[in-house]
């Protein structure tokens, strides 16, 4: 990798990790939020909610952006609102104006997207380093957010949670004219059908359980809005059947495999994002934790993340993708199960470093490699429409799985939270096994005859 490639790397991920670490870095900072803006405890939720759902249903309708209007400027175009978004988020005087904020927050990144991969580096080693580095940095991201979280507001303010993304933005802007190749611009359309109803849907499934978990099951306003939902997120798959330029392109489910790596990148974030809210929480209320202390707490899965991802190219020269992403979605439960386990008398080590440690471990092999066998197996005309669903999958991924387990926390305790978000990632693994790539038939010898089986 030369000079000027390092460069563009340095840039693609730094914008990827301001995106990603905003999903958490205002966890540690809820409480603060909460009393300062006066959120009501199921409200709070939707300081990430508001920001991941925007982002998740509107990445689609990016990827197809940068596709239409070249990659660097959908880039810089989502980094300029993302910027004055958070700028406008830190002055914000209540809970309105702050999810006003997080949901333009959610808009701008949804401009940005893992295409600037393929356009930047050519297949082989050198796109798969890229991809690892792109995916470390978003999967521990969310590590990094709570740890940045944590050092703001214990130093500062909540408030700066929301402002530093100012100058990083700034420098983005700055960089990405001079070190990022713009890619081809391809004539086309936008399919907003496509993309309101599938932000929509998303939308009304989460807020449906987010009612739910504060009003109860029987309430008709959480049961109309889980149906509405679903109606939509229906229509939405209607509606990508018959577009001709489809946010969706029903083709990338193509393959067993492919859709096997989606399923896997929607139910794998919907367990670590819970995981993060719930236990950023009892390590601040149940081990006493200050802000920043709560923020280091989170530091070994970060790093674990971010070093194994780097070693994810010769870990995969003596194992087959399949194994490193099966082994990895089995450490995540493991991980999650050890943390049902916590209680009031829980204490540090090992009771929640051991399980993060863990988890890291597992967030390294099943994300990365995943991200790779999607990105790999797409034709380049598909690069921004694949990009843009794989990153909507984890951001949908998330909050739905968020929503999921404040009811279940509402209703069951801490304890069934992380046993629920250790069932998403078997399951998961089970869709990963069964939908496992089909082995290429043997080739015939000469003179011997095709058999085909049915």
């Amino acid at each position: 990798m030369n000079p000027r490639q390092r460069i563009t790397l340095l840039v693609i991920a730094l914008a990827q990790l301001m995106l990603i670490l905003d999903g958490t870095i205002v966890t540690v900072a809820l409480p603060g939020i909460q009393e300062e803006l006066g959120f009501s405890p199921g409200g709070l939720s939707w300081v990430m909610n508001a920001y991941m759902l925007a982002f998740g249903g509107l990445l689609l309708l990016g990827g197809r952006a940068g596709d239409i209007l070249g990659r660097r400027r959908a880039l810089m175009a989502g980094v300029l609102i993302f910027t004055l978004a958070s700028l406008l988020g830190g002055f914000a005087p209540g809970p309105e104006a702050m999810i006003a904020s997080r949901v333009l927050q959610g808009v701008g990144g949804a401009l940005a997207g893992l295409a600037l991969i393929t356009g930047n580096f050519p297949q082989g080693p050198l796109r798969d380093r890229a991809i690892a580095v792109f995916t470390s940095v978003g999967a521990a991201g969310a590590a990094i957010g709570l740890l940045a979280g944590g050092v703001l507001t214990d130093l500062v303010s909540w408030r700066w949670v929301m402002f530093v993304n100012v100058p990083i933005g700034l420098a983005i802007l700055a960089l990405a004219p001079v070190v990022v190749r713009e890619t081809p611009r391809v004539p086309g359309r936008f399919d907003l059908a496509g993309a309101v109803t599938a932000t929509t849907g998303s939308t009304g499934l989460v807020y449906g359980l987010v009612r739910a978990s504060e009003q109860g099951w029987d309430d008709g306003w959480a049961l109309a809005s889980l149906l509405g939902g679903v109606l939509l997120l229906a229509l939405f798959i209607r509606v990508e059947r018959r577009a001709a330029q489809p946010v969706m392109p029903l083709r990338l489910f193509g393959e067993r495999s492919q859709v096997a790596g989606y399923v896997s990148m929607l139910l794998l974030p919907a367990a670590m994002m819970g995981t993060f809210f719930f236990l950023t929480q009892f390590v601040q209320s149940g081990l006493g934790y200050s802000p920043l202390q709560a923020g280091l707490a989170f530091l070994p899965l970060a790093l674990t993340i971010l070093t194994l991802s780097q070693l994810a190219g010769r870990i995969l020269r003596v194992v087959s993708p399949q194994r490193a992403s099966v082994a990895g979605m089995l450490l995540i439960p493991a991980g999650l199960a050890w943390l049902s386990r916590i209680d009031a008398t829980t204490a540090y080590f090992p009771g929640v470093f051991a399980p993060l440690v863990i988890l890291g471990v597992g967030a390294a092999a099943a994300l990365v490699v995943m991200s790779m066998r999607i990105i790999n197996g797409v034709q380049g005309d598909d690069a921004g429409a694949a990009s843009g669903l794989l990153q909507a999958m984890q951001q949908t991924g998330g909050s739905l799985g968020l929503a999921v387990l404040v009811t279940v926390h509402a209703s069951a305790g801490l304890s069934a939270t992380f046993l629920t978000a250790a069932g998403f990632s078997l399951l998961a693994l089970l869709i990963v096994t069964v939908l496992r790539p089909r082995r290429p038939a043997p080739e015939p010898k000469d003179g011997q005859p095709v058999v085909t089986r049915r």
